[in-house]
């Protein structure tokens, strides 16, 4: 049997690392396309243009909004125009998978500067593609993770803290689908089995979450730099990346996807959406009752969502569920990593029991 484990080439994280971007890229490459999120845009791209242009020729984007076919196309005509030889993405999961994916279709390298902690996406070799609605399409399997990935934790702590609580509700679902594909032999990301490292970093990554997640959330409520901070900065984006990729997904992505096709859901985050498949998998499991609360706890301390409510999904119909857990269920979803034979309507009630045990904590409200 033969096990895979893959990397970004170089992974750079501390207090005004942005300082360095350009250096890093005129590693890669003598020009480059730097693609920003609108509030890159407007906000922070005149505070580091100036020292990035000192290295690189570069030219700039502004991001359309959505991952999708379109938007990756209108960018890949523009790289290349201007002939850069590599991309760098800035800004929330979206804008970096968007990089990289025009990265991949013009063979050039590829660097991710997430501005927030919500997500894994920085790390991975994978784009996932929406359509212009913001519904989910697919993912898209690169060939290589990114070539730089540069975390500025002191833009980081200035994000709102719901991007923060967000990434964590995506590194939380980290060990226990790494764990599932570990029982069922289930391939990763690149279709082999999972190395010691894989699942140690999951582990890492949970465990990192439990003892430091709350005094990361005190320290961006603050918008300041703490270790506590800088450890959840990694759990979400380093070993949640690392742990995902190389670990394997499960049913929690699944339920993810299967959620986005409620438009109740769109305005929610990644990481909340997941964090509420996180949940439902417990009871799909039939994990114990002591991991049960303990996972319950946590997304009540820093405030992930524990039920429907919270999600946009109060008083949902058995019928729309059912919608859910059918795209939760289609034939490649990673729900079918886990350890179990899994149906619809298991997916149904194990949604269902989720929601009430948050409402049965929160005393019967929402």
């Amino acid at each position: 049997m033969i096990s895979t484990t893959i990397f970004p080439g170089r992974y750079v994280q501390g207090s005004d690392a942005l300082k360095r971007l350009g250096g890093e890229m005129s590693r890669l490459g003598r020009k480059g396309l730097l693609i920003c999120d609108p509030f890159v845009f407007d906000r922070l791209l005149p505070d580091f243009r100036p020292s990035i242009e000192e290295a690189i020729e570069i030219t700039v984007e502004r991001f359309g909004g959505e991952c999708s076919d379109e938007e990756i196309g209108r960018l890949s005509d523009l790289a290349k125009r201007v002939g850069c030889g590599v991309v760098a993405g800035i800004g929330g999961g979206k804008t970096l998978d968007t990089a990289k994916a025009v990265a991949y279709g013009l063979k050039v390298p590829v660097a991710t500067v997430p501005t927030a902690a919500s997500t894994d996406a920085p790390c991975s070799a994978i784009a996932v593609i929406y359509t212009p609605e913001g519904k989910f399409k697919r993912y898209l399997l690169l060939p290589r993770n990114p070539d730089l990935v540069l975390v500025d934790t002191k833009i980081i702590a200035q994000a709102p803290v719901r991007f923060l609580v967000s990434g964590m509700g995506d590194a939380l679902a980290t060990w226990f689908e790494a764990e599932s594909c570990k029982k069922e032999y289930a391939g990763n990301m690149t279709g082999d089995v999972g190395s010691l490292a894989a699942y140690a970093l999951a582990r890492l990554c949970y465990d990192t979450l439990l003892a430091d997640g709350i005094a990361a959330k005190v320290a961006c409520e603050a918008h300041a730099v703490t270790p506590a901070l800088e450890h959840i900065v990694e759990a979400n984006t380093l070993l949640s990346g690392l742990g995902f990729e190389s670990g394997g997904l499960a049913a929690a992505h699944a339920i993810h996807n299967g959620l986005t096709v409620l438009d109740q859901t769109h305005k929610y985050y990644h990481g909340e959406k997941v964090a509420v498949g996180t949940l439902a998998s417990l009871f799909l499991t039939d994990k114990p009752k002591a991991t049960i609360d303990e996972v319950y706890s946590f997304c009540e301390l820093v405030g992930l969502p524990t039920m429907f409510a919270d999600i946009g999904l109060s008083g949902v119909s058995d019928e729309a569920l059912m919608k859910v857990a059918k795209a939760t269920c289609a034939e490649g979803e990673t729900i079918h990593n886990e350890p179990i034979p899994i149906s619809p309507e298991q997916v149904v009630s194990a949604l269902k029991v989720a929601d009430a045990e948050g409402r049965r904590r929160k005393g019967g409200k929402g």
